[in-house]
Parts: C-alpha cells; sequence; structure tokens
C-alpha cells in the first residue's frame, strides 16, 4: 500500500485560514477529488488528511469527508488536549474509525517550551487509551520540549511533521541534527519526510539542497520509523506533487526495495493502524 501521510483539505475562507500568504495558489477550495486526480497516475492509494485549522468543527468536517472518500484512510484532527472535557470529547470523536491521531499546531506557541508543560503533557497522555497518535508540529528550536514530551509518555505513539523545520534557505544543520539524533533515540517516535521543500528556497531549490536533512533523518530514524508525505497543497508554494514524491523517491532509491514501499506506504499503515 503507498500512501500519502500528511496533507490538507479546505474550503478556503481567509477568515478561518488567515496563514494561508495573500495572492498565493492556496487561497482557493482543495479537496479530495482535486488530491485524488494528482495520486492515480502516481500509483498512491489514499493519503491521511491533517487538520489545518484548530477547531472542532474542522475535525468533524475531516471525518465527514473520510465517510464519502474512501481514498482518505485516516484523520489528524484537533482537539484541545488542555480542555477539562477532554476524555468525553476524544471519546466521542474516537467512536469513529477513521479518527488516528491529535495535532495541535504548537509551532505558533510563543512559549517554546508548551509541548513540556505538565497540563500538555497530561492531555496527550490521554490520547493512548482511545489507540490515537500524536502529531509533532513543531519549529527546530522547539525540538527539545517535543523530547520532554515524548519521554515522559513512552507508550504514546508520536511522530515528527515536516521534520521539525529546519532552516534549510540557510544550509543550517545545527543544532537540529543532535536534537533529532535524541528525539530518534526515543523508540515511540516516528518521522514524516514532509514539509521540506517549503522550508527551502521556494524558486529556486535543488534535491541536494535537501540531501544533508534527508540523510540526517534516515540515520537516525531509520528505514522503519520514515514515512513519506507531501503537505500537499502547501507543497504547492515550492513545487508540484509529483516533485515532492520524486525527491523522496530519489532519495531511497538506493535501498532494498522492502524498505523502499515501507518508507513510500508501510509504515504510515502500520502506523496510524490502516488495515484497508
Amino acid at each position: 500500500m503507498r500512501l500519502d501521510a500528511h496533507q490538507h483539505f479546505w474550503s478556503y475562507d481567509p477568515a478561518q485560514y488567515p496563514w494561508i500568504p495573500a495572492g498565493s495558489p492556496l487561497q482557493r477550495d482543495w479537496l479530495p477529488d482535486d488530491l485524488a486526480a494528482l495520486q492515480h497516475p502516481l500509483a498512491l492509494q489514499g493519503s491521511i488528511a491533517v487538520q489545518a485549522r484548530q477547531s472542532l468543527e474542522e475535525t468533524r468536517w475531516l471525518l465527514a469527508l473520510a465517510d464519502r472518500f474512501p481514498r482518505i484512510r485516516g484523520v489528524v484532527g484537533w482537539v484541545d488536549l488542555r480542555a477539562p472535557d477532554l476524555a468525553t470529547v476524544v471519546k466521542e470523536l474516537s467512536a469513529h474509525p477513521r479518527l488516528v491521531g491529535v495535532r495541535h499546531v504548537a509551532q505558533d506557541e510563543p512559549d517554546d517550551l508548551f509541548l513540556a508543560r505538565e497540563p500538555f503533557i497530561h492531555g496527550v497522555a490521554q490520547l493512548a487509551h482511545f489507540g490515537l497518535a500524536y502529531d509533532l508540529l513543531i519549529y527546530a528550536r522547539q525540538l527539545p520540549a517535543a523530547i520532554t514530551l515524548a519521554r515522559a509518555l513512552p507508550d504514546q505513539r508520536f511522530v515528527l511533521d515536516h521534520i521539525a523545520k529546519p532552516d534549510i534557505r540557510v544550509g543550517s544543520l545545527d543544532p537540529w541534527r543532535a536534537h533529532i539524533a535524541e528525539l530518534a533515540s526515543l523508540p515511540n517516535v516516528h518521522c514524516k519526510l514532509s514539509g521540506m521543500i517549503t522550508e527551502a528556497d521556494h524558486k529556486h531549490w535543488q534535491p541536494a539542497d535537501l540531501l544533508p536533512y534527508l540523510q540526517t533523518v534516515l540515520a537516525a530514524f531509520g528505514p522503519d520509523r520514515l514515512m513519506f508525505g507531501s503537505d500537499w497543497p502547501v507543497c504547492l508554494l515550492a513545487g508540484s506533487y509529483q516533485q515532492t514524491l520524486e525527491l523522496v523517491a530519489t532519495f531511497l532509491s538506493a535501498l532494498p526495495a522492502d524498505q523502499q514501499e515501507s518508507v513510500l506506504g508501510g509504515n504510515c499503515a502500520r502506523f496510524y493502524g490502516i488495515t484497508s
């Protein structure tokens, strides 16, 4: 099974998506039929739809889309992990078989230690009871907090989105590289090969610019804990859907065929518990 472990859908509303740059190609609706048209020629059999705004309304909307479009193999939604009624809300949402994980936009939190604060750790700890994964959306400077969170909850499955957004534009590797090695030393953490070209120079990036970052995460996590994600349609700011897949597939081409297939779908299916 070949899967895209990370993409988004939305019905565009500038008030709801203020992070979308003015004048960008993202300022329109991006829906399942748009993605299916791109995936079919590339032999991808589905994807994980990830929240793009922090609301229960969107989580429920994504789950309703999954009911209509079977190519949505799973949904990573949002809940308020510090809310007093968290258990009740997660119990309700997790009754839907397509809910596979939860994400908080921690990259936008002004406190770089947000993930390491006790109220948030306590909230994430509730997810394991419902079999849900947690997606880490952070910048490189927030990796120490992510390490604290993942170490505190060894029974919780975590996946790092966008390799923690290192500054690829300027070729910065440290201290990101050391923190990646430390995070990857925790066996409950996986990593998505996603969101990389938008951290590079949007107009002039070359595959060679990303090679040191790909090599770092492969050495740290190994081929059994990496998964391809397009970050579509956000990737369109810097390249096409096909380019995001080709970047990863070309990098993996030196690996044995079974390891390539694991990164291109098998690991995603196992991590999120997707069987069909």
